[in-house]
């Protein structure tokens, strides 16, 4: 239980029990700064548990513009514990992302000639849990937009109306929300297309939501996560994550003149985690001018080799791709209000400077995060309570964290430059049950196996991390 134990653990991260006063900057916070945003988060945990919804009824009965009555109300209703990685190192990575805005049209035609899909209507989902060891074939049914194996039925039975093979092989299953993207060719289930796939074949059960005249902006925007899309009348389409086609994260990175990628990365399985070395967050203007810096990231500028297919609209220019090699691709939806932030992984309106995206797995979406780390350019110290509200494909690792610096040319100038080290304190509500007490034999060391009783997430929850 938070509050109880000194320290547990999950695969990807340990968490220790510190007091208030062994939080760095923890007493000259302005608290009701990030009132707003806790409160939002409010609205959704109320419905976690009768821990989050005691402490939810507090909330409402603080006087918001009261600092010291906001700070005596964390620290009475939480414990905080720091976050340490699976080698219980204590520094991360903090980086800035922000909502692009970029000029489209809601009609095909040069220079607007890069589709913003929607979710497709033919992605169907298979539960990971669910599906059988092993990489063999297996009979499966599909019902309305999920896909069910079939136990006990052979190869031979798959010919049967209603059936189709499920290649085990050719799908991945560390997917966070354990769910596997699919459509139907023929008698066969099959992974969802990729980038390239969509950009050359197009995606013809997709609405297409407005066109836009720049593949690379469209990406940046795609890894953003949310967006506004100018039209030429002036008025302004909001757009929010929706889907994912279910292929790994694996942007092209820029190299530095001795070869090596700008951005050192580890990969996990189908996740791509962002490290800094030596030296990378003194040296952030160092890239080549065409470059791309988003999200902690430096990725090669994509050689545009002419418009991607749009069904049932010709072809504005040679029809080849955007020259983007990623085969993940984001599907958006157009956001009911355009006042306030975007709207983050949790479903509610992001707060600029209070806001930020995380990994699911080690921090629990909604819950508050005390982050230390430098302000980009300055490299004065930046030590406030944020409100984890968002992730990302390009969010993983367990000090890890993503500020959300809001919208317009300064916020997208403070998050390009945003890459410094950090560390995280999480807040657990007093008596929420979290993962397990960390012994020994369970705790990963470095190079070193993950403990067999360690569960993934150290809160599941079936919409961000779930455990199998």
């Amino acid at each position: 239980m938070a509050g109880q134990a000194r320290t547990f653990s999950t695969q990807l991260a340990t968490y220790t029990s510190v007091g208030f006063d062994a939080v760095p900057g923890w007493s000259r916070d302005d608290f009701s700064e990030s009132w707003p945003a806790f409160l939002g988060s409010c609205k959704v945990l109320t419905g976690r548990g009768a821990e989050w919804r005691e402490v939810c009824e507090r909330a409402l009965k603080v006087d918001g513009k009261n600092n010291n009555a906001i700070r005596g109300f964390f620290e009475g209703a939480f414990s905080a514990y720091q976050i340490r990685d699976d080698d219980r190192r204590p520094d991360g990575v903090v980086t800035g992302y922000f909502e692009p805005e970029i000029a489209g049209s809601r009609q095909y035609g040069a220079p607007f000639i890069y589709p913003v899909y929607g979710q497709p209507e033919d992605m169907l989902f298979a539960d990971a849990r669910k599906l059988p060891a092993g990489n063999g074939t297996v009979a499966a049914r599909v019902d309305g937009r999920s896909v069910v194996v079939q136990t006990g039925l052979s190869t031979r039975d798959m010919g049967a109306p209603g059936l189709y093979a499920l290649d085990l092989s050719a799908i991945s299953r560390d997917t966070l929300d354990r769910k596997v993207r699919l459509r139907i060719e023929g008698k066969q289930l099959l992974p969802y297309y990729t980038r390239e796939e969509i950009e050359t074949k197009g995606a013809p059960n997709a609405k297409v939501l407005a066109f836009v005249s720049s593949a690379t902006a469209l990406y940046e925007m795609q890894i953003q996560g949310s967006g506004r899309i100018k039209l030429p009348s002036g008025e302004l389409i909001r757009v929010a994550y929706a889907e994912q086609n279910g292929q790994p994260f694996r942007p092209t990175l820029a190299k530095a003149a001795n070869g090596k990628p700008r951005s050192p990365v580890k990969v996990r399985g189908s996740s791509i985690e962002l490290q800094l070395d030596d030296g990378d967050d003194d040296d952030v203007g160092a890239v080549d001018s065409g470059a791309i810096r988003t999200r902690g990231f430096t990725l090669a500028r994509p050689v545009a080799s002419g418009a991607v297919v749009v069904p049932g609209r010709r072809a504005a220019g040679a029809v080849a791709g955007s020259g983007i090699k990623d085969p993940s691709y984001v599907f958006f939806k157009e956001a009911t209000s355009p006042v306030g932030g975007p709207v983050g992984a949790f479903g509610v309106p992001l707060s600029a400077g209070r806001s930020i995206a995380v990994d699911p797995r080690s921090t629990p979406l909604g819950y508050p995060v005390f982050v230390s780390t430098r302000t980009p350019g300055s490299g004065a110290p930046m030590q406030r309570l944020t409100i984890a509200q968002d992730t990302g494909g390009a969010i993983r690792g367990a000090v890890r964290a993503d500020y959300f610096f809001g919208n317009g040319q300064q916020a997208a100038t403070n998050a390009r430059r945003m890459k410094e080290r950090g560390q995280l304190w999480i807040l657990l509500p007093r008596g929420l049950a979290v993962a397990q007490a960390a012994t020994s034999s369970a705790i990963r060391t470095r190079g070193g196996p993950v403990g067999a009783n360690l569960p993934q997430c150290l809160v599941p929850s079936e919409d961000s991390c779930v455990d199998d």
